[in-house]
């Protein structure tokens, strides 16, 4: 009777630590979301405000040299933090975090001179909203998100190669309809990547001790960097059809 006492106490650390584990991988997922997004709302903040800095990324045909940079730079860091994570330190993938966060504010800084200060307080909470209804399906939700991953991931491709192709165009008509498909597909992914992240947390558990304290730290970041990503293109879809322009 005692040993059977023993092991059922035994079964219900081992299981109430493996919960902690998951829980504690997905707090630092959201923790490193919202890290990103207090620093990119300060970087555009300061970019916004300071027109001597503005004059070296727009000039008086438009973007200038530096300015492409700041607006294509991420895209790379994204690249760059997905290929080479297994080889990258963590110290050295949270510097390219922290960058990117940086960069993409530079983004949304020319976004607040385009749009009213109103327009962007709405469609910035109704992302937020949109965003933590469809995180916590993807969490609760039995049904199985993974088989809707191609499916988004092309609609993901195709959305932005048809918006750079638009940049050169300049048709607002098209730039309205993107707004469209981007909220139905970022609205999407957002449960799709929870669920994702999730089940990640859940791997940890069961292998835990087989994956450094390093890794599920990496695994973590690249979580909060999907989310991040999946939140800003959602709230700057909801601008392009409900933003008002200055």
């Amino acid at each position: 009777m005692m040993e059977q006492q023993n092991y059922q106490y035994q079964d219900h650390s081992v299981f109430v630590q493996e919960k902690s584990v998951s829980k504690k991988f997905f707090a630092n997922v959201f923790l490193w979301m919202f890290v990103a997004l207090a620093v990119s709302a300060v970087s555009a903040f300061m970019l916004a405000t300071s027109p001597g800095i503005m004059s070296y990324l727009i000039g008086d045909r438009g973007f200038t040299v530096l300015g492409y940079i700041a607006i294509f730079a991420p895209l790379g860091l994204v690249m760059l933090m997905g290929a080479a994570m297994q080889r990258l330190s963590y110290p050295a993938l949270v510097g390219i975090f922290l960058l990117y966060s940086i960069l993409t504010g530079v983004m949304l800084g020319f976004v607040l001179l385009i749009y009213t200060s109103a327009s962007i307080a709405i469609c910035f909470a109704a992302a937020a909203i949109i965003f933590a209804v469809m995180a916590v399906m993807g969490y609760t939700t039995d049904v199985d998100l993974s088989k809707f991953g191609p499916i988004l991931m092309a609609g993901v491709i195709g959305l932005v190669v048809v918006s750079i192709i638009n940049m050169f165009i300049g048709s607002d008509t098209l730039g309205y309809v993107l707004g469209f498909v981007g909220i139905a597909i970022f609205t999407a992914l957002t449960a799709y990547k929870v669920q994702e992240i999730k089940r990640i947390g859940e791997g940890l558990d069961e292998h835990g001790n087989e994956i450094a304290l390093a890794d599920s730290k990496k695994l973590a970041l690249m979580g909060a960097l999907s989310l991040y990503i999946t939140f800003i293109n959602l709230f700057l879809s909801l601008l392009r059809v409900f933003g008002d322009r200055r």
